[in-house]
């Protein structure tokens, strides 16, 4: 049961930054997407807040022992590893490499978690 609790808080840790990262992008004006490709960024937030907000409900899930949130936290990582493929790209684009290694190293651990967790869980 500990070691679904890390996986939980690992979950959790990031569906909640998610939603913090975006929610402070958005009340500061930093998405010029919003004029200059509306259709384009809503689509994209709303795929970003559903991952965040299935990996915190699945985090949760776990954490209190509910089954339903190993299913859950299966499909929330292979959302989060879908935004953690597209994302980098737009950085690079921005010629900001530090931050698309970031999103390269959260890859590679949403990875290890994702087998852990399907490993342990027997999924």
């Amino acid at each position: 049961m500990k070691t679904f609790k890390f996986y939980s808080i690992f979950a959790l840790i990031i569906g909640i930054s998610m939603v913090g990262l975006w929610l402070m992008l958005l009340t500061t004006g930093q998405v010029p997407e919003l004029q200059t490709a509306p259709y384009e960024i809503t689509l994209h937030l709303i795929a970003e807040f559903s991952t965040a907000i299935l990996l915190i409900i699945s985090a949760t899930l776990l954490f209190i022992g509910n089954k339903k949130g190993h299913v859950l936290i299966n499909i929330a990582y292979g959302m989060l590893l879908y935004t953690l493929i597209v994302s980098p790209g737009y950085y690079l684009d921005l010629g900001d490499l530090p931050m698309a290694l970031v999103f390269g190293g959260m890859f590679i651990l949403t990875i290890v978690a994702l087998l852990q967790h399907h490993r342990l869980s027997g999924l």
